[in-house]
């Protein structure tokens, strides 16, 4: 919807003339020859012809009687706004509304022009402003209308709504729209009565179906639904049954009003049908179950034995049984399920099975199934030695080592998993799961250069594929390899531009997620920052595109789906690329307002006085070299950025679409030395705190900037809500101890902020001091090691001298330990590396050779031997992202 162009907006008509007596000077009223130029005007603008409605305008202006014109002088400045005139737009817009601050177009072309603007709250001031001096004004409601729904000024909308009702109360968006108002607002049976008014109106009759009409319905239904009138409910739907389209949509209705009102013999016969019509519907599934209530597993699994034999095909009802079954029964299921997909090949088995490994029992009997399949079908090609039948084909075997490999991977025995996944490539080497799988086994070890090497490997084998190329793109990126991941991804971009620019414009936001990562763990924080900004945008354009449906929506009567839209749009911001992107964007600000990245110019002048005359010729002429290859980079770009302005100029010209101007250009530099960076920070944070409340790091991520801030209420806040989140959290037990320390250096507090932060704070640490407080938080949890970790931080940071100890409690890797995996051992070998525990190089290296024996796969733990070697194991540490080795989908 984006890249269609909106229409301009309608203007309301000039006005023939004017009372006397006006405290503002008014504009002369035009003759018939300019008051029909004026109109000329008008068309341009809705036509788009922007250069002629600038001629009319010129023709107006020129005529020394309406020089000063307030409407015309409003007009041309609109018209040049559309032509990315941007700031003549403001200057005459604005000269218009001094010369005529009584004249309701000059209010309504200001609304526009701070609408085009995204000034939504300034446009609602101006277009209420335009009301005052014509409340009657259909177009200036419309469009006063749009921005109040568009700003969630929900009560403001209703009443926009109730006058643009009773100004066209023939017309069915004056009803709908004032309906949605009520329901959005929540008052169902205003809602209700609004649109069973309007149904009446329509004439269609009993037998005939009409695809709007039964949209109407079907929206009244869900209004009925979400009010919990379910009788009502189930009665209207079997009123209308015969005039609504949706078919399936008024069966699951009626399923679920039969199941809310407790008809559950009636609610059963429905499900049996939906069940019938589509096998595979868990849902329909959980609807029978719960109308049949069956009262022990056997009669539960009865229920699904008698849909298997009805669907002969069907994968659900042999799955799910899988779920709930346990033992003997499990074992017999289990065995038939498996032996009939390892038959048949299907790769997606594991994934469907995944959901079992919660349970140790299931796992293990999984576990010994599989391996017994695999020793058997080695020998003699049979699932079992103890059998007598057709033998298996080669390809069973095979399928039963991937799935071997995928459920060792699973369990963290990653060598076991190696094994299996080598001896189903030595055995079928041009299929590309294998291979697939490969790379994701070495991702999950924490070698991720090897991980994308395979998935190379595997894209090679279908370079058309375009689901395996952005895998591997993915997967370069995570091991820092951005500029091979962006040749991946050109494959399959247009031709004639770079990757990176046509990713950004399709909203590849998978792709700029985790460019930023990778940018952020090489120290670029200006291309991270940029890929972050430029994930902000879509999601503001997202926002945006919601003006291209309040009209549509209710034109074509998707009423259903437009409600559906405004409560997504909603909560938008809680999409995890968001949060990715704005983690990463806040992280990157923490660290440059803690280590500003200082001018180039005055790094070369400190670097140029400590060298010698040698050295300084070297200096500058490596410097000369790369400056001249940044300027063949930049004229390339430059000559790219021109072609490409060049094609937008002439397509504009073709044309003649309406335009906002040019968007203020991202330049990494400035990006990263921002003025202030924790007020940047702040832009990011503001959607989380609204929107992804419930997720700790939210706070957490809060509390950083504002503890950088001084603002010792905010970080009580950050610090209290979090606590209610997960009061044993390791990031917040390290929070809440310097946030104390803080508090308690910070001697020049006012008494009543000390008062309350007093009061709260005793609620957390109920009259401890920090140094047992944190000894409590250790032993408390003495088995998990990002425990013990921010626990040996502390210990160090409240008292130095105990560096022995903390790093001893850091450093624990015996059997007692649960979460022992790449991830967290990766996050001490940082901490220790990172000054938490002071200088301690030897017990670093002891640490990561205690590591590498542990997991002597994963890059971050290998031995460096040589320049080259430290620079490809710091590449690979740094690619270590936690959230990269968790990020299992």
């Amino acid at each position: 919807a984006r890249h269609v162009a909106r229409s301009p907006a309608r203007l309301s008509s000039p006005r023939s003339g004017r009372r006397g007596g006006e405290a503002a000077m008014p504009s002369p009223p035009l003759p018939p020859k300019e008051s029909n130029l004026f109109k000329r005007i008008l068309k341009c603008y809705e036509q788009k012809q922007y250069k002629n409605g600038l001629k009319f305008c010129k023709m107006i202006l020129s005529n020394p009687k309406f020089a000063e014109h307030g409407e015309t002088l409003a007009m041309k400045g609109l018209t040049l706004n559309c032509l990315g005139k941007k700031e003549e737009a403001y200057e005459f817009v604005r000269k218009g509304l001094r010369n005529d601050v009584k004249s309701h177009v000059c209010w309504h072309v200001y609304g526009l022009l701070q609408r085009s603007d995204k000034k939504y709250d300034e446009a609602i001031k101006c277009y209420r402003n335009a009301l005052k001096l014509d409340k009657d004004n259909l177009q200036i409601l419309r469009d006063l209308s749009l921005l109040q729904i568009q700003m969630r000024d929900l009560e403001g909308y209703r009443e926009t709504r109730y006058q643009l009702l009773q100004l066209r109360p023939t017309q069915r968006a004056s009803w709908i729209g004032y309906a949605i108002a009520y329901h959005l607002l929540k008052d169902y049976d205003m809602a209700l009565k609004l649109l069973e008014e309007f149904r009446k109106t329509q004439q269609i009759p009993p037998n005939k179906i009409d695809y709007e009409y039964s949209e109407l319905i079907l929206y009244q239904n869900q209004v009925m639904r979400e009010a919990d009138l379910f009788q009502e409910s189930l009665e209207h739907i079997e009123t209308y049954e015969k005039q609504i389209c949706d078919k399936l949509m008024v069966e699951e209705i009626k399923g679920e009003m039969l199941l809310k009102l407790g008809r559950l013999k009636e609610a059963s016969d429905i499900y049996r049908e939906l069940i019938d019509r589509n096998a595979e519907n868990w849902y329909y599934y959980e609807g029978l179950e719960r109308a049949l209530q069956p009262r022990t597993l056997e009669d539960r699994l009865q229920v699904y034995e008698e849909i298997s034999k009805r669907h002969l095909k069907a994968v659900s009802p042999r799955r799910l049984p899988l779920n709930f079954v346990t033992g003997e029964k499990f074992r017999e299921l289990l065995d038939k399920w498996l032996r009939i997909n390892f038959s048949k090949g299907c790769p997606p088995l594991f994934t469907t099975l995944k959901s079992l490994y919660y349970n140790t029992e299931k796992v293990s009997t999984i576990q010994e199934l599989v391996t017994g399949y695999e020793a058997s079908l080695k020998t003699c090609d049979l699932f079992s030695p103890y059998e007598n039948g057709e033998r298996e084909p080669p390809t069973t075997l095979l399928w039963v080592r991937y799935f071997l490999a995928q459920h060792f991977d699973k369990l963290g025995q990653f060598s076991v998993a190696l094994d299996y996944i080598n001896s189903a490539i030595a055995s079928t080497p041009t299929l590309i799961e294998l291979f697939y799988l490969k790379a994701k086994i070495y991702k999950h070890v924490g070698n991720l250069i090897e991980a994308a090497r395979w998935m190379d490997e595997a894209q090679s084998l279908d370079t058309a594929d375009r689901f395996i190329n952005s895998k591997c793109a993915k997967y370069m990126l995570r091991a820092n390899m951005v500029k091979e991941a962006e040749e991946m991804c050109s494959k399959f971009t247009r031709e004639g531009t770079s990757a990176m620019e046509n990713l950004n414009e399709m909203q590849g936001m998978w792709f700029q997620t985790e460019c930023a990562l990778a940018f952020q763990r090489l120290g670029k924080y200006g291309e991270a920052l940029k890929k972050c900004h430029e994930v902000e945008r879509h999601f503001f354009e997202i926002t945006d595109d919601q003006f291209d449906f309040h009209t549509y929506c209710m034109r074509k009567m998707t009423l259903r789906a437009y409600v559906d839209l405004l409560r997504l749009e909603d909560v938008l911001r809680k999409h995890a690329f968001y949060f990715k992107a704005a983690r990463a964007a806040i992280e990157i600000y923490l660290k440059l307002h803690d280590s500003p990245l200082a001018h180039e110019s005055k790094e070369q002048e400190v670097n140029s006085e400590n060298l010698s005359a040698k050295e300084l010729k070297k200096m500058l002429s490596k410097q000369r070299r790369a400056q001249k290859k940044a300027k063949l980079e930049e004229e390339r770009k430059h000559a790219e950025r021109e072609r490409q302005q060049k094609n937008q100029k002439k397509k504009r010209d073709e044309e003649e679409e309406e335009t906002s101007g040019p968007k203020e250009e991202l330049v990494p530099e400035k990006l990263e030395r921002a003025d202030n960076p924790l007020e940047e920070a702040i832009k990011f944070l503001i959607p989380l705190k609204n929107l992804v409340a419930d997720n700790i790091d939210t706070h957490l991520l809060a509390f950083e900037i504002y503890f950088r801030k001084g603002k010792f209420l905010l970080m009580l806040q950050s610090v209290k809500r979090a606590f209610a989140i997960d009061s044993n959290n390791p990031w917040l037990h390290e929070c809440l101890i310097r946030f104390s320390k803080c508090v308690s250096d910070h001697s020049n507090l006012s008494e009543v902020v000390n008062r309350v932060l007093s009061q709260e704070m005793q609620k957390i640490f109920i009259s401890k001091d920090l140094e047992s407080f944190n000894e409590e938080f250790l032993k408390r949890n003495p088995t998990s090691i990002q425990h013990q970790l921010s626990g040996a931080k502390m210990m160090c940071f409240l008292d130095s001298s105990r560096q022995e100890k903390a790093i001893t409690i850091a450093t624990r890797v015996d059997e007692t330990m649960k979460d022992k995996n790449v991830k967290t051992l990766t996050k001490v070998l940082e901490s220790l590396r990172d000054g938490s525990f002071g200088t301690c190089h030897v017990q670093t290296n002891e640490y990561r050779i205690a590591c590498h024996r542990l997991f002597p796969l994963a890059s971050a733990f290998m031995p460096l031997t040589n320049e080259d070697d430290a620079c490809f194991a710091s590449m690979n540490h740094a690619a270590l992202n936690h959230e990269v080795l968790s990020n299992e989908i």
